[in-house]
């Protein structure tokens, strides 16, 4: 009886602290955008052209990096094109970048002082292309979302069963045909999940819109936001900001239930162990491949080298030469006091989010995975909710309950903010291990007399322990170089690096935040890549 009422304890509690985390900054903010009387204030054209804006850049966006990956989905995975698993790596490089620091790199290439644009309007009397406003906003979007769909879209791809392919071959079907009536009618949920899931992202952006095109006086919602935020410029800003938060949830929710009904409604097919035949490309290898080459080579090189340039270079719109080569810009933001908090701040946050979600989300997923309950599923859904819930959403939830609990200017607001957002990393990295997990194992530890939670610490905790350590990592990953929340939360003493680099941007010191972005990037694939090698150590260990 004691050994039962523990684990309904353990039960309870898990449900209580994922509830707290998730469903009242939720529900608070929808409850305070749907009351009062600012109803006038969202009908104004300030606001009705930001929502155009913002579907406008996100739908383009989303489309054109379904596009693109599933190209490369197609080219790497299932052709014959030359070099295909190096280009893997550039194509997916964005992945590594923070959008806001892509932002800045992508400046350093075609901003208005870009040597780019230099060149060129010397000999044109006009730049080649000015970064900022719509269509660099709509640009940086596809760049850094276009990595996700190849993802998605590659992995569906990869579980076609190669028979139905090899079978219309063999029928006669040219491999362009084989393509077009097998291949991507079968990849179509893929796609669309691809899509609901970028536009969504993309939706809420607020590192790129901000940074690009602000200085165009470029609005999308989310900077919209930040705007009634930090300046106040209307009267009830929480109400406002409230009633936009919950048309972007409202957004978010019916994005998550089309992709479900397309999932839903989609039979998966068995995959078959048969070696898949690669699609010859025939004449069209070489310049196909060097196209891809070349925009793979350009969306990496490009950005890092521009980037690097200008944290080397002495002052904006200076050429850099070796004679005037400086570390100037990394000593300047370093040693500055804003640079030292924030940096000690991501730090901080990032760690203690880690230490958090890797707990949580290690009891959520035995919960979920190792015993049996009727709210097993409700528990798993709340906790993967807030990866279809833009940041920015999440921010302004917990900027509405931040009074009532006391923390209102206080770093420990990131804090929960972060647990939310990235709570759903932990779940999924624990989830799969513990379902592999033999049942006979704890089955024999409870036959020697060991409780339910007992046999759960004991096997499945150890067993899973790793897999929530790598999902730390990955939180940790992601918060210490995270702005959005981190800029609507943003209060004195408690911004972060990723405020402090925006700051810098927005100040006009684009030297000082190119050398903090650099090094931002660099720890980020340092960072990636050590995960990276960890996870495929501790297969091979398990192989």
């Amino acid at each position: 009886m004691n050994r039962s009422a523990t684990m309904a304890s353990l039960r309870a509690i898990t449900w209580l602290l994922t509830a707290a985390v998730i469903v009242t900054p939720l529900a608070a903010m929808v409850a305070l955008g749907l009351s009062g009387n600012h109803w006038d204030v969202l009908a104004s054209p300030e606001i009705a052209s930001a929502t155009i804006n913002s579907l406008v850049t996100s739908s383009v966006s989303a489309v054109a990096a379904v596009a693109i990956g599933t190209y490369l989905a197609v080219v790497l995975d299932h052709t014959n094109l030359m070099g295909r698993s190096a280009l893997r790596l550039f194509a997916l490089s964005p992945m590594f970048i923070p959008p806001f620091v892509g932002a800045i790199s992508w400046l350093g290439v075609f901003g208005p002082n870009s040597g780019i644009n230099k060149i060129w309007r010397g000999f044109f009397d006009a730049p080649l292309w000015n970064l900022y406003g719509a269509d660099g906003v709509i640009f940086l979007l596809i760049v850094h979302s276009y990595p996700i769909t190849y993802l998605i879209i590659g992995a569906a791809l990869r579980r076609i069963p190669s028979d139905l392919e090899q079978a219309a071959r063999i029928s006669g079907a040219h491999p362009l045909q084989v393509l077009k009536d097998i291949t991507l009618p079968l990849l179509r949920p893929a796609i669309i999940a691809a899509f609901s899931l970028t536009f969504v992202s993309n939706l809420a952006d607020f590192g790129i819109p901000a940074i690009v095109g602000l200085p165009e006086r470029y609005y999308t919602l989310s900077t919209l936001i930040y705007r009634f935020i930090q300046s106040g410029t209307v009267d009830q800003p929480l109400q406002v900001v409230s009633a936009i938060g919950t048309l972007l949830l409202m957004v978010a929710v019916v994005a998550a239930i089309l992709d479900a009904q397309v999932r839903k409604g989609h039979t998966e097919l068995d995959s078959t162990a048969a070696l898949r035949a690669q699609m010859s490309l025939g004449g069209a290898r070489l310049p196909l491949s060097a196209a891809t080459w070349f925009s793979g080579l350009a969306v990496t090189v490009l950005p890092i080298v521009a980037l690097g340039t200008q944290s080397l270079s002495p002052a904006p719109g200076v050429h850099l030469t070796w004679e005037n080569v400086s570390l100037n810009n990394y000593v300047q933001a370093l040693g500055m006091n804003t640079t030292q908090i924030g940096l000690r701040n991501s730090l901080t946050l990032a760690t203690a989010a880690a230490i958090i979600c890797a707990v949580l989300g290690l009891t959520i997923g035995l919960l979920t995975t190792r015993t049996r309950a009727r709210s097993n599923p409700y528990l798993n859904a709340m906790a993967m909710l807030p990866q279809a819930i833009p940041g920015t959403v999440i921010a302004v939830g917990w900027l509405i309950i931040a009074p009532a609990l006391g923390l209102f200017n206080t770093p420990w607001l990131i804090l929960l903010a972060y647990v939310m957002a990235f709570l759903a990393l932990v779940v999924q990295s624990v989830s799969a291990p513990l379902r592999g997990i033999p049942r006979a194992l704890e089955d024999a530890a409870r036959i020697s007399g060991a409780g339910e939670l007992r046999a759960l610490l004991d096997i499945s905790w150890r067993l899973g322990f790793p897999a929530a350590i790598t999902g730390g990592a990955m939180v940790f990953l992601t918060a210490v170089r995270e702005l959005t929340i981190s800029a609507l939360l943003r209060s004195p003493g408690s911004q972060t690096l990723g405020v402090a680099i925006f700051d810098l941007q927005q100040s006009g010191n684009y030297n000082a935040s190119s050398a903090l972005s650099v090094l931002v990037t660099i720890v980020g694939i340092f960072g990636i890549a050590l995960l990276g090698h960890t996870l495929a150590g501790s297969n091979k260990n398990r192989g």
